[in-house]
This record gives C-alpha cells, structure tokens and sequence, in this order.
C-alpha cells in the first residue's frame, strides 16, 4: 500500500515523496520505478522497532536538505502470530513498530513540517469488534500493559495487532486535540487523522502464518475484493491514502476515514482518559 500511495503521489505531482524503509535496496528499487513515471524520489532509512533509527532519520532528513516537509503517513504495520518478540528497547514488537516507532517519529518531525501539513496514521478496522472481523477484540488497561504484553499465543499475537491499531487512533485523536490548543498557529493549522485501508489480502502483513494460510491470503481471499466491501487491493488503499494527503477530504482533524468516507470508530476509541494514558506513556 505504501508503495501504491507513492505512486499516487508521484502522479499527481505532489512534490518530493521520501520513501522510508528497513532495506534501502529495496527502497531504491522502488524508487527507480517511481522517478521513471516523472516523480523526484528520496530514500533513507528507517527502521521503526529501533529508536534509535528513528532519531537517526530524523537528523538525516535536515541534513539532507529536503524541501519543508507537506506531510507525513506513518503505515508500517506488522502482525506476528509466532512468539511474541521485543524490540531493541524492550518493548513488545507490535506495539514498539506499529504505534511507538510512528509516535517518535511524528513528534521528532513535528518542526519541519509546514504550516496546513498532515500526519496521516493507518489504522486497521479490526480495532472495532463491532465490526466483527474475526480477530479478538484489542485488550488497552493502559499503555505499559500494552507495551509490555508478551503472552504467547496466535490469538494473543492476534490481539497485540487490534491493540496496536487501537493506539493508532487513540494517537491521532490526542495529537489533534493537542494541537488544536496550541497557541502557535503553524501547530493549530497542522491536521491529524487515521485511516483504515481495510482488509489487503496478499500483502506482506501475514508473513508469519502458517503456510495454508499464507496460501489463502496471497492467492484465494484476493477475490473478495470483486464484491465484498472494504476488502481493497493495495492500489485501492493506497489511491485513497494519498487522496487523505492532498486532498480536500483531508482538511479535517481528529477523525477516522474507512472504506473511502469520514465515519466513526470504534465507542472505545473516543475514551479520551485512555488516549491520554497512551500520549503520556508514549512520551516517557
């Protein structure tokens, strides 16, 4: 999907697209590809898990003398169903890439942005048990817990992922809410939301499943796509991620876009005391 959004970006000419990526090979790959289609393309790397990698980018991207930064999509997402891993800081890898690593690095980047830019964080559906996706509903005590979750288990790796997207949203509703109050314009004027690009079957996010599932994802559930609804291809996710980036529909801040509209998210999502907690938590 990130790629397919870049691609979107580079069409309609959206200015220089930073890729950011764990392999620089395969950045670069990607990036020959987008600059034959007329993009002005930069690689650096990025690896999420480390935060130290994080800062790193972060400095690397003011040395490099890149133009003011427009916007910023935080959508690495990782899911795990093996043993539960952590990151090079200790903290539970899902929890460490998915929310943590975006968190750092919006906030690292949160003076080079220009004023009326956007942080777009991606979401998943599957926060929602209303939604009935088939995943567990995500489990948010407060952020150490989540933080700190190294439960084995399919369904607890299950879990950690819907926890994860949960505290993409509770993320994006507390950065726009503090923002709003800023006394200083360029923050006030900076626009925060969370996208969910809906079911992607033959992406990389089942990498450790079993191989029959792994199967099932890569070359029969891509059929839904043809008739259920927010089931996407990646160019379909990614079309409207760059859409949320650049277009009008992205004027908005603190809300949730699925299956290409402005909706609701989940009743739980809007607990302001949790979003708090998780900020709070973030930041120490």
């Amino acid at each position: 999907m990130g790629l397919s959004c870049a691609a979107f970006l580079v069409a309609g000419r959206s200015g220089t697209v930073v890729i950011a990526c764990r392999d620089i090979r395969k950045g670069e790959q990607a990036a020959i590809a987008l600059r034959q289609a007329g993009g002005t393309v930069e690689v650096l790397p990025l690896d999420l898990a480390v935060q130290a990698s994080v800062r790193n980018f972060s400095d690397m991207f003011r040395k490099r003398g890149l133009p003011p930064l427009a916007g910023l999509i935080c959508n690495a997402g990782l899911q795990n169903i093996g043993p539960p891993a952590k990151s090079a800081d200790g903290f539970e890898m899902t929890f460490a890439v998915n929310h943590l690593g975006h968190y750092l690095l919006s906030r690292l980047l949160l003076d080079d942005l220009t004023p009326a830019s956007r942080i777009i964080f991606v979401s998943s559906g599957t926060h929602d048990p209303a939604k009935k996706t088939g995943l567990p509903a995500p489990r948010y005590v407060n952020a150490k817990a989540v933080a700190n979750d190294f439960e084995a288990g399919a369904e607890a790796g299950r879990r950690r992922y819907t926890a994860s997207k949960l505290c993409n949203i509770y993320c994006a509703y507390e950065f726009a809410r503090k923002l709003a109050a800023s006394s200083d314009p360029k923050l006030r004027s900076i626009r925060v939301n969370a996208f969910d690009p809906g079911l992607m079957p033959g992406t990389g996010l089942a990498r450790t499943y079993p191989a029959a599932l792994q199967f099932a994802w890569n070359y029969i559930l891509p059929v839904a796509t043809l008739f259920r609804r927010n089931v996407n291809r990646p160019a379909t996710s990614g079309r409207r991620l760059a859409k949320l980036a650049t277009g009008p529909e992205g004027d908005v801040s603190g809300k949730y876009f699925s299956d290409g509209r402005q909706t609701s998210s989940s009743e739980f999502s809007y607990d302001e005391a949790n979003a708090t907690d998780l900020w709070n938590a973030s930041a120490e």
